[in-house]
């Protein structure tokens, strides 16, 4: 009878250690993100990999979600009669949901891992090691950079996000739905308030973060050679979509819950 109770106990003092190694890392990389000397160049680099090399594969996702959106919205409101609510949804959903959640899925997908096999390679080989043999912070080198990054560039990202799925929602509803071009601008930009787009933005800067920090973290942590680097990295892709989605929600409850 015991050891069902001991394995649920184990896991949640687990859970527990877990969170807090997360917190004091969180609020290590923090802390050192405002803290000189700060190292311009791997910045530079970091700000490059996450929004420069990422925007094709945003902007072509983002182009097809608000040509699909625009498509399914027409489908359903043609049963009732409320066609010409597509632009309206077409830029709310846009701009609060879908352009900040999908790019930063995709982001996630494409960075988070790639820094946590970065970094869990230098792990592994010992180069973390003689970075403080050197003296030098490997929060100041290898975490702030990436947390700057990561959320100066993310919502660069949503806001072309956002501006390419409008225009794909567009491109749908005036080509092949038939809308007039100057009566669906006219409803788009109706039905677009400030705080539509400022909840996008604040969220791309929240989803940048954990996805730098969860590759950060993850890589920094990584052991047992190829096989850990391997596993920080699926690590890191799946822990950073779960906080995406879960921050997602409370962010949409502060600023919509009425």
């Amino acid at each position: 009878m015991t050891n069902p109770v001991a394995l649920i106990g184990r896991i949640f003092l687990d859970f527990l250690a877990a969170a807090g190694r997360l917190s004091i890392f969180a609020y290590n990389g923090i802390r050192y993100a405002f803290v000189p000397p700060y190292y311009p160049r791997a910045i530079g680099r970091q700000m490059l990999t996450i929004g420069y090399f990422s925007l094709p594969v945003v902007g072509l996702t983002a182009l097809f979600t608000g040509m699909v959106l625009a498509l399914q919205i027409y489908i359903g409101s043609s049963r009732f009669n409320a066609e010409s609510a597509v632009a309206s949804i077409v830029v709310i959903g846009i701009t609060r949901e879908l352009g900040p959640v999908l790019a930063g899925l995709i982001v996630a997908g494409r960075v988070s891992a790639a820094m946590a096999a970065e970094i869990g390679t230098m792990r592994v080989t010992e180069q973390i090691d003689a970075l403080i043999t050197l003296s030098t912070n490997p929060f100041k080198y290898l975490m702030a950079p990436r947390l700057i990054a990561g959320v100066t560039m993310l919502p660069l990202l949503v806001a072309v996000a956002d501006v390419i799925g409008v225009f794909g929602g567009y491109l749908v509803g005036t080509r092949t739905l038939g809308f007039n071009p100057a009566a669906y601008l006219q409803n788009t930009f109706d039905y677009l308030h400030t705080e539509d787009v400022v909840s996008g933005l604040v969220k791309a800067a929240v989803f940048g973060f954990i996805i730098a920090l969860m590759g950060a973290y993850q890589g920094y942590f990584s052991k047992g050679g190829a096989q850990g680097v391997g596993r920080a990295a699926t690590n890191a892709v799946v822990t950073a979509s779960i906080l995406i989605l879960t921050t997602d929600y409370f962010i949409t409850k502060l600023f919509f819950a009425r």
